[in-house]
């Protein structure tokens, strides 16, 4: 999917203020590809010398390797261009390396961490596009199409964002074109910058044949036969090197070209709806958060007004001044566009949240989106129809799930299931409450019969046993024992015959007879007997399984 972008009216200190319609497709599609080629290096310095030290210059100290275990040897993993500048390679062993540089950094390799680094260097890239995937441990993909007239077009964009990445100490080289092959092979295997659809072969032509992401023994047989460089292979027949080669090198060829589609699928749901502000002035406290919301919660109803929907669910990103990420998520229990209700909940997650969130020097670009809408039906509220209490439990769970979390407050909710124990169940408040509007949508509700009996206003769970006293066997009691306390029942009702759900707990489980009881003191119990008489080895037993009002 792409990305395009429709201006908003003007607001106080922004310099952009935008809503991003995340379902349409403006013009070709453009693919910017980011190549991290000393990412754990860039890791351990920034940790080691601050995320200036790019800008300041690397200190005087030994190159830096990373070792890993691998063919029962310790070898070297990744490496830093100094290491490199020196003749280091990757696949080295450690005892080699350390022959050439006495003084060598060797350091473990550390894939989490890595992997931690390249998540959040994809966060920060969400400024620039929400489409953003992962490519393998030490790259991205960012689909900018309809995004790049924004940022002063495509060459500010790519030269901005590289110097961005170097004062944040990452060493980073990029490409954009018109297909995610030749983006992904300018930048690893060339010198990067903006490639138009016309000259995508002149490109491509003086690049290696590894730059096709081809697998390596592929590459290397291509070179034995003299194909070193993609332009050796663009004027051969077809059907000899699909042979020869395999179907793989003609369709990363069409690929890295544009003939053949290659969809990339980005990391995070792509929000339905965006408004964003970016800040002169970065912002730090609660109150000034809360109020970009309002504005961009307002921005965002005209757009969810014009799809004739609510959202579900809203993320509310937070973009820091030095490039940490913060996304903040809140649920509402029918579809909502009231800006106010909407600021509402996020107030409630800010207070949530908030020892958790550090400003730091401040944010400087806000984000509201919606990554869940359905159909707004309107309603016509009457004076006695009962719906503003409909309303207030609604906005009050809301907020409740905001504060504390889904878990925080559950609701009773009915079940599949005829017998007593399964027939209800605890369920998170938002998700009753949609059942219900669900319910009320498609008319009547479809009751089970359970539901319609009379039943405990408490449970046993477990049912706790009994001993009776009956007159005839298969009889109701007279009296029974329960907790070491004899009551004689002066009134009696049932037998309701509940079977047993052989689907779930086999067919020799015995059906079960309840019977609704009233003692001489006026108090009530629900007994069930488990079996009849009869039909199992061993006599029935007698239950107690809740208490009526």
């Amino acid at each position: 999917m792409t990305a395009a972008f429709a201006a908003q009216k003007p607001a106080p200190n922004p310099i952009l203020n935008h809503t991003l319609p995340l379902s349409s497709h403006s013009g070709s599609q453009r693919i910017l590809c980011l190549w991290f080629p000393y990412l754990p290096a860039d890791r351990v310095a920034r940790a080691r010398w601050g995320r200036s030290w790019l800008s300041k210059g690397r200190p005087d100290h030994p190159p830096v390797v990373f070792a890993s275990r691998s063919e029962n040897a310790m070898r070297i993993s990744r490496l830093d261009r100094e290491a490199e500048r020196i003749g280091l390679r990757k696949g080295h062993g450690v005892t080699e390396a350390r022959a050439i540089c006495p003084s060598l950094d060797i350091l473990p390799a550390e894939p989490a961490a890595d992997r931690a680094l390249l998540e959040a260097l994809a966060d920060w890239c969400d400024r620039y596009t929400p489409l953003v995937a992962l490519d393998g441990d030490d790259g991205l993909y960012l689909d900018i199409t309809g995004c790049a007239h924004l940022h002063g077009g495509e060459r500010a964009l790519l030269d901005g964002l590289l110097s961005s990445l170097f004062a944040l100490g990452v060493e980073a080289r990029g490409a954009i074109s018109s297909s995610p092959g030749l983006s992904w092979a300018v930048s690893h295997f060339g010198e990067g910058g903006v490639i138009d659809a016309d000259v995508a072969e002149a490109a491509l032509a003086p690049l290696p044949t590894p730059a096709l992401r081809l697998p390596k023994d592929t590459a290397e047989m291509l070179g034995r036969v003299g194909l070193k460089a993609i332009g050796d292979l663009l004027p051969l027949p077809r059907a000899p090197l699909a042979r020869r080669f395999g179907p793989l090198l003609l369709l990363r060829l069409d690929q890295a070209l544009g003939l053949e589609d290659e969809p990339i699928s980005p990391r995070l749901p792509v929000p339905v709806l965006s408004a964003e502000r970016r800040l002169f002035d970065p912002v730090s406290s609660a109150d000034d958060i809360l109020a970009l919301s309002a504005h961009l919660a307002g921005s965002l109803k005209e757009g969810l007004e014009r799809r004739g929907e609510g959202g579900r669910l809203f993320a509310l990103l937070l973009f820091r001044v030095d490039g940490r990420v913060f996304r903040i998520h809140a649920a509402t229990s029918a579809p909502q566009r009231d800006p106010d209700r909407i600021t509402l909940l996020f107030r409630e997650r800010l207070a949530a949240v908030h020892d958790g969130l550090d400003a730091g020097y401040g944010f400087e670009i806000v984000r509201l989106c919606v990554l869940t809408a359905e159909p707004f039906e309107t309603v016509q509220e009457g004076f006695a129809d009962g719906t503003g209490d409909s309303c207030s439990l609604s906005a009050f769970a809301e907020r409740i799930v905001a504060r504390f979390g889904p878990d925080s407050l559950l609701a009773v909710t009915l079940a599949e299931s005829h017998l007593p124990e399964r027939a209800a169940r605890l369920a998170p408040i938002l998700d009753r409450l949609e059942s219900e509007r669900a319910v009320g949508r498609n008319g009547a509700a479809a009751v089970t019969a359970t539901a319609c009996m009379d039943r405990p206003l408490r449970l046993f769970t477990p049912p706790e046993p009994v001993e009776t006293m009956a007159g005839v066997p298969e009889d109701a009691p007279k009296s029974f024992r329960w907790r070491r306390s004899l009551y004689r029942i002066a009134r009696t009702e049932g037998p309701e015959r509940i079977a047993a759900e052989w689907w779930i707990d086999g067919e020799n489980q015995p059906s079960r007879d309840y019977f609704r009881v009233e003692d001489e003191a006026g108090r009530r119990f629900w007994l069930f007997r488990e079996g009849i008489y009869g039909e199992q080895p061993h006599l029935p037993r007698w239950f107690i399984h809740g208490i009526l009002a």
